[in-house]
Protein backbone atom coordinates (compact mmCIF):
# COMPACT_ATOMS: atom_id res chain seq x y z
CA UNK A 1 0.00 0.00 0.00
CA UNK A 2 1.48 3.24 -0.95
CA UNK A 3 1.94 6.11 1.35
CA UNK A 4 -0.35 8.28 -1.06
CA UNK A 5 -3.00 6.26 -0.63
CA UNK A 6 -3.14 6.92 3.62
CA UNK A 7 -1.76 11.00 2.58
CA UNK A 8 -5.02 11.13 0.53
CA UNK A 9 -7.19 9.74 3.15
CA UNK A 10 -6.05 11.79 5.62
CA UNK A 11 -6.51 14.86 3.91
CA UNK A 12 -10.13 13.89 2.85
CA UNK A 13 -10.77 13.27 6.48
CA UNK A 14 -9.51 16.68 6.95
CA UNK A 15 -11.28 18.50 4.40
CA UNK A 16 -14.10 16.74 3.66
CA UNK A 17 -14.88 15.25 7.37
CA UNK A 18 -15.76 11.26 7.69
CA UNK A 19 -18.25 10.59 4.99
CA UNK A 20 -16.04 12.23 2.56
CA UNK A 21 -12.92 10.08 3.49
CA UNK A 22 -15.44 6.90 3.39
CA UNK A 23 -16.58 7.91 -0.18
CA UNK A 24 -12.46 7.56 -0.68
CA UNK A 25 -12.26 4.29 0.52
CA UNK A 26 -15.70 2.97 -0.71
CA UNK A 27 -14.23 4.12 -4.23
CA UNK A 28 -11.31 2.22 -4.21
CA UNK A 29 -13.03 -1.16 -3.37
CA UNK A 30 -16.00 -3.50 -5.37
CA UNK A 31 -17.83 -3.66 -2.39
CA UNK A 32 -21.26 -2.28 -1.97
CA UNK A 33 -20.92 -0.79 1.65
CA UNK A 34 -18.07 1.14 3.81
CA UNK A 35 -18.69 2.10 7.34
CA UNK A 36 -17.77 3.00 10.52
CA UNK A 37 -19.23 0.99 13.31
CA UNK A 38 -18.60 1.29 17.23
CA UNK A 39 -18.43 -1.81 19.78
CA UNK A 40 -21.50 -1.41 22.11
CA UNK A 41 -21.68 -4.26 24.52
CA UNK A 42 -23.19 -6.89 22.42
CA UNK A 43 -24.52 -4.14 20.26
CA UNK A 44 -23.02 -2.77 16.81
CA UNK A 45 -23.61 1.05 16.99
CA UNK A 46 -23.53 2.49 12.89
CA UNK A 47 -21.65 5.68 13.12
CA UNK A 48 -21.50 6.23 9.68
CA UNK A 49 -22.12 4.65 5.58
CA UNK A 50 -21.72 5.21 2.47
CA UNK A 51 -23.78 3.06 0.12
CA UNK A 52 -22.23 3.20 -3.38
CA UNK A 53 -25.82 2.36 -4.87
CA UNK A 54 -27.50 5.45 -2.85
CA UNK A 55 -25.59 8.27 -2.22
CA UNK A 56 -28.41 9.74 0.21
CA UNK A 57 -27.49 6.99 2.67
CA UNK A 58 -25.05 8.14 5.44
CA UNK A 59 -25.98 5.82 7.74
CA UNK A 60 -27.05 2.16 8.90
CA UNK A 61 -28.89 0.01 11.29
CA UNK A 62 -27.22 -1.04 14.38
CA UNK A 63 -26.66 -4.64 14.33
CA UNK A 64 -25.87 -7.71 17.46
CA UNK A 65 -22.52 -7.99 17.50
CA UNK A 66 -22.92 -11.95 17.34
CA UNK A 67 -24.44 -11.43 13.58
CA UNK A 68 -21.91 -9.33 12.92
CA UNK A 69 -18.14 -9.92 10.74
CA UNK A 70 -16.98 -7.12 13.37
CA UNK A 71 -17.17 -9.45 16.30
CA UNK A 72 -14.37 -10.97 14.68
CA UNK A 73 -12.37 -7.54 15.18
CA UNK A 74 -13.52 -7.02 18.62
CA UNK A 75 -12.26 -10.42 19.30
CA UNK A 76 -8.96 -10.58 17.71
CA UNK A 77 -8.20 -6.75 16.47
CA UNK A 78 -6.31 -6.05 13.71
CA UNK A 79 -7.95 -7.20 10.31
CA UNK A 80 -10.05 -9.49 8.71
CA UNK A 81 -10.79 -10.01 4.96
CA UNK A 82 -13.43 -12.36 3.78
CA UNK A 83 -14.05 -12.96 0.04
CA UNK A 84 -16.85 -15.52 0.72
CA UNK A 85 -18.45 -15.74 4.55
CA UNK A 86 -20.45 -18.73 4.27
CA UNK A 87 -17.10 -20.93 3.52
CA UNK A 88 -14.76 -19.21 5.80
CA UNK A 89 -14.02 -21.42 9.16
CA UNK A 90 -13.09 -17.80 10.70
CA UNK A 91 -16.67 -16.51 10.97
CA UNK A 92 -18.72 -19.72 11.18
CA UNK A 93 -21.28 -17.33 12.66
CA UNK A 94 -21.99 -15.36 9.39
CA UNK A 95 -22.50 -18.65 7.79
CA UNK A 96 -26.39 -17.90 6.94
CA UNK A 97 -25.97 -14.05 6.43
CA UNK A 98 -27.01 -11.29 3.97
CA UNK A 99 -23.59 -9.90 3.94
CA UNK A 100 -21.16 -12.72 1.37
CA UNK A 101 -17.88 -10.28 1.64
CA UNK A 102 -16.26 -8.26 4.20
CA UNK A 103 -12.89 -6.15 4.77
CA UNK A 104 -12.22 -4.79 8.44
CA UNK A 105 -9.99 -2.91 10.80
CA UNK A 106 -10.59 -2.39 14.03
CA UNK A 107 -10.46 1.21 15.67
CA UNK A 108 -8.52 1.68 19.00
CA UNK A 109 -8.95 4.42 21.24
CA UNK A 110 -6.16 6.18 23.04
CA UNK A 111 -6.05 3.78 25.36
CA UNK A 112 -5.63 0.82 22.95
CA UNK A 113 -8.99 -0.47 23.89
CA UNK A 114 -10.85 -1.85 20.72
CA UNK A 115 -13.34 1.18 19.94
CA UNK A 116 -15.07 -0.25 16.70
CA UNK A 117 -14.58 -0.77 13.19
CA UNK A 118 -13.67 0.71 9.99
CA UNK A 119 -15.18 -1.73 7.22
CA UNK A 120 -16.18 -2.71 3.51
CA UNK A 121 -18.83 -5.11 2.95
CA UNK A 122 -21.29 -6.27 -0.16
CA UNK A 123 -23.83 -8.72 -0.09
CA UNK A 124 -22.61 -10.01 -3.39
CA UNK A 125 -18.94 -11.77 -3.19
CA UNK A 126 -16.17 -9.34 -3.96
CA UNK A 127 -13.12 -10.35 -5.62
CA UNK A 128 -10.23 -7.57 -4.70
CA UNK A 129 -7.40 -7.16 -7.58
CA UNK A 130 -5.08 -6.27 -4.12
CA UNK A 131 -6.13 -6.06 -0.26
CA UNK A 132 -7.27 -3.40 0.89
CA UNK A 133 -6.88 -4.33 4.66
CA UNK A 134 -3.11 -2.37 4.88
CA UNK A 135 -5.26 0.86 3.94
CA UNK A 136 -8.18 0.31 6.12
CA UNK A 137 -6.01 -0.64 9.03
CA UNK A 138 -3.98 2.48 8.51
CA UNK A 139 -7.23 4.85 8.01
CA UNK A 140 -8.49 3.18 11.34
CA UNK A 141 -6.02 4.54 13.18
CA UNK A 142 -6.39 8.30 11.77
CA UNK A 143 -10.22 7.93 11.89
CA UNK A 144 -10.80 7.86 15.89
CA UNK A 145 -11.41 11.13 16.72
CA UNK A 146 -13.75 11.98 13.63
CA UNK A 147 -15.74 8.66 14.36
CA UNK A 148 -16.06 9.03 18.23
CA UNK A 149 -17.38 12.75 17.98
CA UNK A 150 -19.63 11.39 15.18
CA UNK A 151 -21.01 8.58 17.89
CA UNK A 152 -21.79 11.19 20.70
Amino acid sequence: MPDSDVTKFAVCLRDQGMLGALKFLNGRTSHRYTGVFRFDGDMLRNVALIDRWVAEVTSGEDVPLARAYCAHLARAGGTLEVAHGPTDARVPWMADSDILSYCGAVINAPDGSRWGALCHFDTSRCESSGSEAPLLDAAAKLIYGEAAKASD
